[in-house]
């Protein structure tokens, strides 16, 4: 019946205050609405706790402190907490909200990400926590649900509404046990002492799963994985990503420790190690835990292991109550009704004598009798026609175990049934849920999963035109880019299709665009160092193509193109001309006059002149008689130097 309260909320105003305008998610200690705080007129994220949590007094009283702890954080990587209250059953916090996604989502989408990434991203979260840790508060429920993407691109911790000021207390709550299997550190499953260092963990797990796109423990159950923490070490990132930095390795077999003292002391110094190995340092291990760390009083509390119940998904808090004796199955202690309890059944309270001396008069008996007929007949009527009916959860859109988890907690049994294409719902997520609308508490309800997009085999269309091409890809289903994409082809008629992107024979899904390539020219050759005038001749005249050049002075050879626009590659469309820039030739410089003088000292002033030279003997002597040509040359020109006699 909570679902059906919480459904209820939304279009009515809290304290006189928020109005509840849609849900926004459903978890497994609270549902997270949008509502307008009318007094600032500002959106906010109201968090109304569940109905078991807060009818809970110890509770209500414990999260009231707490509140008002957290709302005294302010740093940029923190989801602020503006207020917090209560109106009749329901209570809870107003946050300030923050439009985007969660981190969860962006792992969805990415999968593993390279190590500099992941560190960008486990940075902003463990500043935000590190403020936390130096005003007292931890967290205990560190996971990418709880780490929001802003539309900017910054990165905020949320959901510190049910952590405790760690200086009020080194323990966990004596009534419950509050915490993620996926990310939860052993001293929380073994309900031992929980300080900093519980957060250093579940921001270890956090980051070994950036690198590596996975969760380093799973199995069957909760339960199962949450012994698995105990009992079992967290790989090093690198055995399931490769190529990851020892360093790196390291800094995360360090913060998952299972040994709370071999952990950084706190997200602070685990934030300096990450920036450290940024910085392209290998940070200092951490030797035997910090000493006086808060919370850390003594031996262990508790030695018994903690069961841990809740949805399937290991994504979600769940809340335990400790007194639930797993041996059982059965609640333990005085505070279970019907045993013991003043004025009730062997209770000695005040009046209960009298009390049951008028039940069993026979006047009273009769008037029971009658009152309890009556109450059954009504009971009866109620439950027959609407009492036993639930109003079921719309989960359309939902992941497949966002959404399993959802019903589960409104006591509806889930079944999944055949995937089906869909092309607009995400592949994994929920398409519909039947029945819809209301059923018994209990009813299955089986969900319709997306398996993503209709896959299509491209077809081929090379040689068609454009419109050809386009046609025989929309009745194969397929969507078509609304833009060609220009090719170039030597020797193809301009418009002619040559292919598709991605080419013929692809398997694509029936929702991704599939562009045509369509020939719009020859591509250019390198030009450079070519004739102009055989260009023209053998590659600008038969492909239509104007060569407009234009002379500039130069070292090459005349008629030697230096320069082209545009570039080699590029694919020309019809009409577009191509600018090049020819040799006039090297120019002509004076020819050292080196008449008589030693072939050696001549041929050196020729060189250094720009010359090539050409010496030739014609007697026994050494000194130059004839050289030629004479006056001026071009650069480069072979000078003939003849010397003897």
């Amino acid at each position: 019946m909570e679902s059906v309260l919480a459904d209820a909320l939304i279009g009515r105003v809290l304290d006189r205050r928020y109005h509840v305008r849609s849900r926004i998610a459903h978890g497994g200690m609270a549902t997270v609405y949008l509502a307008t705080d009318s007094r600032l007129e500002r959106q906010v994220a109201l968090k109304v706790m569940h109905a078991e949590l807060a009818r809970d007094a110890d509770f209500v009283t414990r999260f009231t402190g707490e509140a008002k702890s957290v709302a005294r954080l302010s740093h940029p990587n923190i989801v602020a907490v503006f207020d917090q209250g209560s109106d009749a059953q329901y209570l809870y916090l107003a946050m300030e909200y923050v439009p985007g996604r969660t981190l969860r989502s962006l792992l969805r989408e990415r999968g593993r990400m390279a190590p500099g990434a992941a560190l960008g991203v486990i940075d902003p979260i463990l500043s935000g926590l590190a403020a936390a840790h130096a005003a007292g508060i931890v967290h205990r429920d560190v996971k990418p649900e709880n780490v929001l993407l802003t539309a900017d691109g910054r990165l905020k911790v949320v959901d510190f509404g049910l952590a405790r000021a760690q200086a009020s207390s080194g323990n966990t709550a004596a009534n419950v046990v509050i915490g993620t299997v996926a990310y939860i550190a052993p001293e929380q499953v073994t309900g031992r002492v929980t300080d900093f260092r519980t957060d250093v963990y579940a921001a270890g797990v956090l980051l070994f799963e950036l690198l590596t796109g996975r969760q380093p423990h799973t199995g069957d159950s909760p339960l199962s994985v949450a012994y698995k923490h105990v009992n079992s070490d967290i790989p090093a990132p690198s055995a399931w990503a490769p190529g990851i930095p020892p360093a790196l390795d390291r800094l995360v077999l360090a913060a998952t420790s299972r040994d709370p003292r071999q952990r950084p002391g706190d997200a602070g110094a685990f934030l300096r190690a990450v920036r450290a190995i940024r910085a392209g340092a290998d940070p200092a291990p951490f030797p035997g835990g910090p000493a006086g760390v808060p919370g850390q009083t003594g031996p262990d509390d508790h030695t018994g292991p903690v069961g841990l119940v809740g949805p399937e998904a290991d994504n979600h808090t769940m809340v335990v109550p400790a007194d639930f004796d797993y041996q059982d199955g059965t609640y333990q202690g005085s505070a279970y009704p019907g045993a013991g309890y003043p004025g009730g059944p062997g209770g000695s309270g005040p009046g209960g004598p009298r009390l049951a001396g008028w039940l069993f008069s026979r006047r009273a008996a009769l008037v029971a009798a009658g009152l309890a007929v009556l109450v059954a007949v009504v009971f009866a009527g109620w439950y027959l026609t609407s009492g036993r009916y639930t109003t079921i959860p719309s989960v359309a859109g939902e992941a497949q175990a966002q959404a399993s988890a959802t019903l589960r907690a409104d006591g509806f049994k889930v079944k999944v049934g055949q995937p089906v294409h869909d092309n607009t719902v995400p592949k994994g997520d929920v398409v519909s849920a039947a029945p819809s609308g209301r059923a018994a508490s209990g009813a299955t309800i089986t969900l319709t999963v997306s398996s993503g997009p209709r896959m299509i085999t491209i077809p081929p269309v090379t040689g068609h035109t454009l419109a050809q091409a386009q046609a025989l890809l929309r009745q194969a289903g397929l969507t078509v880019s609304g833009e060609p994409q220009n090719v170039g082809a030597t020797g193809v008629p301009i418009g002619t299709v040559q292919g598709t992107n991605p080419p013929a024979g692809t398997s694509w899904p029936a929702t991704k665009p599939v562009a045509v390539e369509v020939v719009a020219g020859p591509p250019v050759p390198n030009l450079v160092g070519q004739n102009a005038q055989a260009i023209q001749q053998n590659w600008a005249q038969p492909n239509g193509v104007q060569l407009n050049q234009q002379t500039v002075p130069s070292d090459q050879p005349a008629g030697v193109i230096v320069a082209q626009s545009p570039s080699p590659g590029t694919v020309l469309t019809q009409g577009q001309s191509v600018s090049v820039s020819v040799s006039a030739g090297p120019p002509a410089v004076a020819v050292p006059n080196v008449q008589g003088q030693p072939v050696d000292q001549a041929t050196q002033a020729l060189q250094n002149a720009g010359f090539q030279v050409d010496a030739i003997r014609i007697g026994f002597g050494n000194r130059v008689v004839l050289y030629n040509p004479t006056g001026t040359a071009t650069k480069g020109t072979t000078i003939k130097v003849y010397y003897g006699f």
